[in-house]
């Protein structure tokens, strides 16, 4: 089998017309795993910025969106999880992609192999800044006062802000700095203490790391498609990060 990971997409940053070329490498990406994939995983931020209104989503982003309904209608599952950056998502992919969204960690057995898949942000000790932030912007009251924006005035506040707030971008949170000052690797420590899980796999951190748990158990973060082009795939066996080279 092959279940394939990808993360942090950051597609319309910093602006569509430069990351174009990163949308049309993950294009091709899609058009390899399809393939082989029994399944496809997108843990998050594969937009820059995504905001539902009742009747509008952002402008952009056509080819891409046609590449996964085309997945999906061949009848691959694709799951999708919320990241900082395209948390106000609802309902769109369900309904026009069929595409499933998730906004918290979710279990997933493959081959008896146990996964806890997320995009990762505000887990674990720390990040203090950004968790009090998370909840404003995830305030139901948040969301209907912005929706009273105009889409034109909304979204253009909402790219510039994606971009210049760090607490957003996650700009200052970009090093390795040894797993024991590794918030989702102390967090899946403590997952670990009340169940058993093969494998952690998350987002977010915008770099690839494979760190070991304890003997059956590994942490797995999928880095990003802005400099490192890295996603994870299981073959039914052992989970890996590899780097995705344009054939």
């Amino acid at each position: 089998m092959k279940v394939y990971f990808a993360s942090d997409q950051h597609l319309g940053a910093p602006t569509q017309e430069e990351s174009f070329p990163r949308e049309q490498k993950f294009i091709q990406w899609l058009d390899e795993v399809k393939k082989d994939a029994d399944a496809i995983f997108l843990l998050g931020d594969l937009f820059d910025f995504w905001f539902e209104y009742k009747t509008v989503v952002p402008k952009g982003f056509i080819r891409v969106l046609g590449k996964l309904a085309e997945i999906r209608d061949s009848g691959i599952p694709i799951y999708f999880f919320v990241g900082n950056h395209d948390l106000w998502m609802h309902d769109y992919f369900e309904k026009e992609l069929n595409i499933p969204v998730y906004h918290d960690n979710k279990d997933f057995t493959f081959n008896g192999k146990t996964f806890l898949i997320g995009h990762g942000d505000g887990k674990g000790p720390g990040d203090m800044g950004y968790k009090r932030m998370k909840k404003v912007f995830t305030n139901p009251f948040s969301k209907w006062l912005f929706r009273w924006l105009h889409p034109d005035i909304g979204v253009k506040l909402a790219q510039y802000l994606s971009v210049k707030n760090k607490l957003i971008s996650g700009a200052e949170d970009v090093k390795f700095l040894g797993k024991e000052n590794e918030w989702l690797y102390q967090y899946c420590l403590r997952k670990l203490e009340s169940k058993h899980y093969d494998y952690f796999v998350f987002g977010h951190r915008h770099l690839p790391l494979e760190i070991e748990l304890n003997e059956n158990s590994k942490y797995i973060n999928l880095g990003d498609w802005i400099g490192y082009f890295t996603y994870g795939v299981f073959d039914g066996e052992k989970m890996e990060l590899k780097v995705y080279k344009e054939a």
